[in-house]
């Protein structure tokens, strides 16, 4: 990894981690600041990197250009009863062409996950997504983004990458790894219904606002990510004023809490970003508060994660079959480390796609197949694996 993509921390950040608890978390946490230099990595689980690239952003502008507040209101939360070590990298700072700050975000992110270190992304436009996702190309697997966005961001075929159009571009652009996109709390009226219709086509997964009610029906599309992206939009406006486009309706902001747990205890998560965030339209800093106690709960997750995905189903998980009437039998498992549901596609071993062939579910989809109803993101990953 090449640091020097990295610059230090605001001085007057550090100044506040003096001020704060010797138990706070800016006592705890490795930070990049000009005193202390580039931190050792040795033995960290999360680093936290800053992006201050927002000139791709859409009636948005500005935004990232200071993530001082989000960090003041992190460095003086206290941990939880965490035994992993967290890192504070700073900031990747605007480059001369938004493609070098793209190339910045791949390289850095890449370096990190090549050493098991979970990647959280503080921007910025939303189109940081599209960097990050470039990160895993030398990775050279497949992956699953989950955008939680009150719009798709597909943009039109003539438009240049930015952060409304982002996702066509992940999608159409060779070397193309994604494998599933999973969108979280969209609002119809803010998409097109040809965007809708498209995504369904595509087999991927897309669920509305008022779909995702009790919010723990979400927990298995997020289990099922590698990407995590967070547009602060998708938070109402009473909650999260600090985005030029923000508007009435959309989560609440324990209910962004709640998500960024469960993106952390999933275990294939390894990188999560929260995009959109403007200093200049929040009021109290409301909004870096949220964003700083978003990433607590985030960190929370991984600190907890069970680590019981089953990349071997032989132990410590029990299997039920479910025959289905005219079709081969569906396999599910359940952990007996966490409760967990997964349920099985059936491939030859060769084929590339093997490590989606095992889908997060929940209870209520092996209750639909006992019902001889064929649950319906077993039914799209079947349609893409097959």
């Amino acid at each position: 990894m090449n640091s020097d993509f990295l610059s230090p921390i605001d001085d007057k950040v550090v100044t506040h981690i003096e001020l704060q608890s010797p138990n706070s978390i800016g006592k705890k946490m490795r930070v990049h600041t000009v005193q202390s230099g580039f931190p050792d990595l040795e033995d960290v689980a999360v680093a936290i990197i800053g992006v201050k690239e927002g000139r791709k952003a859409i009636n948005n502008n500005c935004c990232g250009e200071n993530l001082t507040e989000i960090r003041k209101n992190l460095y003086q939360l206290f941990p939880g009863n965490w035994s992993l070590n967290v890192a504070d990298l700073g900031n990747i700072e605007a480059g001369n062409k938004v493609e070098d700050t793209y190339y910045a975000v791949s390289d850095v992110t890449s370096t990190l996950l090549k050493k098991n270190i979970v990647v959280i992304l503080i921007g910025g436009s939303q189109d940081i997504t599209y960097a990050n996702y470039r990160a895993y190309d030398t990775l050279e697997q497949t992956i699953n983004l989950t955008a939680i966005d009150n719009r798709f961001d597909l943009g039109t075929i003539e438009e240049d990458l930015n952060a409304n159009s982002y996702l066509s571009k992940i999608i159409m652009e060779e070397p193309n790894n994604l494998f599933n996109y999973s969108n979280i709390g969209y609002q119809t009226y803010f998409n097109a219904q040809e965007e809708i219709n498209l995504l369904q086509n595509l087999y991927f997964d897309t669920f509305r606002l008022g779909e995702v009610k009790p919010l723990e029906l979400v927990e298995p599309i997020l289990r099922d990510a590698d990407i995590v992206s967070v547009d602060i939009g998708a938070v109402r406006s009473s909650d999260a004023p600090g985005n030029k486009n923000a508007v009435p309706n959309g989560f609440y902001g324990e209910d962004l809490c709640a998500i960024a747990r469960y993106a952390g205890i999933s275990d294939k998560v390894t990188s999560f970003g929260i995009y959109e965030y403007n200093s200049r339209y929040d009021n109290n800093n409301q909004t870096s508060s949220l964003i700083a106690q978003t990433i607590w709960y985030f960190i929370e997750g991984v600190n907890f994660r069970a680590k019981d995905y089953p990349y071997s189903c032989n132990q410590n998980y029990q299997k039920f079959s479910v025959i289905l009437e005219d079709d081969d039998p569906i396999n599910f498992y359940k952990s007996d480390k966490s409760g967990r549901w997964w349920m099985e596609i059936n491939l030859i071993s060769d084929n590339k796609y093997k490590r989606h062939a095992l889908i997060p579910c929940a209870y209520q989809d092996y209750v639909l197949a006992l019902e001889q109803k064929i649950p319906e993101r077993w039914y799209k990953a079947q349609q893409k694996l097959t």
